[in-house]
């Protein structure tokens, strides 16, 4: 008996400076008891600086969030925070408009954002309005370039026609052209080939068992053990062969 005494005696005493540092400190006023786990928080309207609540000034043009997180205000529709002390109104500019977030300004179609200004938007000749990342801007209508201020007429050379690309060259060769010093000249395809309409080569390949040479296209003579390759215009070695010179060798 004596021994469990002196046993709950010791305990006791480690215990003593636990609890007499989770005494809580005092709630000041305007406060109440958190929801979960201990301590205090401000009660709406109020928020906590130097262990006191302290009523939140709302300033001028502003309303009171009811929250117990944030500034605990924000600022009406047309006026935006200010230091996040004070709601400032939001200047629009002529030719401009309030986003509907109430704290930002947008530039109206035919208007561009310059600095603080919403500036029209000069339309030049042949040319169209188009939307960009500060307003409107302008592009040309089709079978028009963009040079200096202004759209000029794309000069189409013979046998050619505009394309769709935004980049690059404004027009394409017809079928059978291929282009040359900014014209479009008739691809000569020579015997045993046809025509290739890629972006980029003479315009022509070989038949299969063909190869290129000089602007024509010369039968392949197939050493003993070859075979033509995938493109046909080509030849390789079989299986267990290596090309050695003009032929085909064993490997092993």
């Amino acid at each position: 008996m004596m021994l469990f005494t002196a046993m709950a005696i010791a305990i006791l005493q480690i215990s003593l400076p636990v609890s007499a540092q989770s005494v809580s400190v005092a709630m000041p006023e305007n406060a109440h008891a958190k929801s979960y786990g201990d301590g205090w928080e401000c009660d709406i309207g109020f928020r906590d600086e130097d262990e006191m609540c302290l009523p939140i000034v709302v300033p001028q043009n502003a309303y009171q969030t009811n929250r117990t997180y944030g500034a605990g205000w924000e600022c009406i529709h047309g006026f935006k925070s200010d230091g996040n002390t004070a709601c400032a109104e939001v200047i629009i500019p002529e030719g401009g408009y309030l986003d509907p977030s109430g704290q930002r300004w947008f530039c109206l179609r035919g208007f561009q954002r310059v600095g603080e200004e919403c500036l029209e938007v000069v339309l030049p000749r042949n040319a169209y309005l188009i939307e960009g990342i500060y307003g409107s801007e302008w592009a040309c209508k089709r079978g028009y370039e963009a040079i200096g201020e202004g759209c000029s007429a794309i000069v189409v050379p013979e046998n050619a026609y505009l394309n769709v690309s935004k980049y690059g060259q404004p027009w394409s060769c017809e079928r059978g052209f291929i282009e040359e010093a900014r014209q479009c000249v008739a691809v000569a395809v020579p015997v045993n080939a046809y025509f290739d309409d890629a972006p980029y080569g003479a315009g022509w390949k070989c038949d299969r068992g063909y190869a290129a040479i000089d602007g024509r296209c010369e039968a392949i003579d197939l050493p003993e053990n070859a075979h033509l390759d995938r493109t046909g215009n080509r030849w390789e070695c079989h299986r267990n062969y290596q090309k050695y010179k003009k032929s085909c060798v064993l490997s092993n």
